[in-house]
């Protein structure tokens, strides 16, 4: 075992992609921690890039920005986790009463993730928390508490009280969006858990997925389709065995291979 895992770990294990011996691609996933001084991943993220053919690699939290750079040069694509609420300071507001735990140390690590990963031109996929930070590095704006914020008879339940992988509200998909082409729909069945959401989107992204009540479900990077985030949890369908978002960590792990 402890070979094998070595094995994986560093990436000697080959496969076959368009005829030709390609190394299995290293995924990063952003870590946060805890009071108990643990690094820590869901393993929703791990058995989805597991089940996807992608080796996965926990980045743990630190304020080194070499240690970071090296980290984005030994991966060949990077998944921003959810967690934490993003501190406002970051996009030029004032907390407001809802705002819940922040992690500051946190925030930057994975806006330097961002940075550097960007710099090298992996793909970059966003969750959830991932989702809202890749709109806040790049100059948007955030809600920092939809149900106080947004005013409206028709605002959807976002924390959702049920499975993690059960979907409960529908979200549209702009025809020809890289999600849309990914799942081969336009419409699909969602799992949400979350207070915050993007409110004005950064100026190199677009938006490509919402909810009936207007919250923004899915990003892409305008022009590059190897930048792309979801407000939602498709980590947690594809961990329970389910297929219908295994697609897009698919699909991320094809992007990585072709960055190698």
């Amino acid at each position: 075992m402890k070979r094998l895992f070595f094995t994986l770990i560093t990436c000697c294990i080959l496969i076959t992609v368009n005829g030709q011996r390609a190394k299995l691609p290293v995924i990063g996933i952003s870590a946060t921690d805890n009071s108990e001084g643990f690094s820590q991943v869901r393993a929703t993220y791990i058995n989805s890039v597991l089940r996807a053919g992608g080796v996965p690699v926990v980045l743990p939290i630190t304020d080194n920005p070499e240690v970071i750079k090296t980290m984005i040069a030994s991966i060949d694509a990077l998944i921003l986790t959810g967690g934490e609420d993003i501190e406002p300071i970051r996009y030029s507001e004032e907390p407001l009463p809802k705002l819940e735990t922040i992690h500051p140390e946190r925030d930057e690590f994975d806006i330097l993730l961002i940075k550097y990963a960007t710099e090298r031109q992996i793909p970059i996929f966003g969750i959830c928390r991932g989702h809202q930070l890749l709109n806040v590095a790049f100059g948007g704006t955030l809600y920092q508490d939809l149900a106080t914020q947004v005013k409206s008879e028709k605002l959807l339940k976002h924390r959702q009280q049920a499975p993690i992988w059960h979907g409960t509200h529908q979200v549209a998909l702009e025809e020809n969006s890289v999600l849309s082409k990914v799942l081969g729909k336009t419409v699909i069945m969602a799992n949400s858990y979350h207070h915050q959401a993007v409110k004005d989107v950064a100026p190199d992204f677009v938006i490509t997925g919402r909810t009936s009540d207007g919250v923004v479900e899915a990003m892409e990077m305008k022009g590059n389709p190897k930048v792309f985030s979801v407000q939602f949890h498709p980590e947690n369908a594809t961990s329970h065995g389910l297929d219908d978002f295994l697609s897009i960590f698919v699909y991320l792990v094809e992007l990585a291979i072709e960055n190698q």
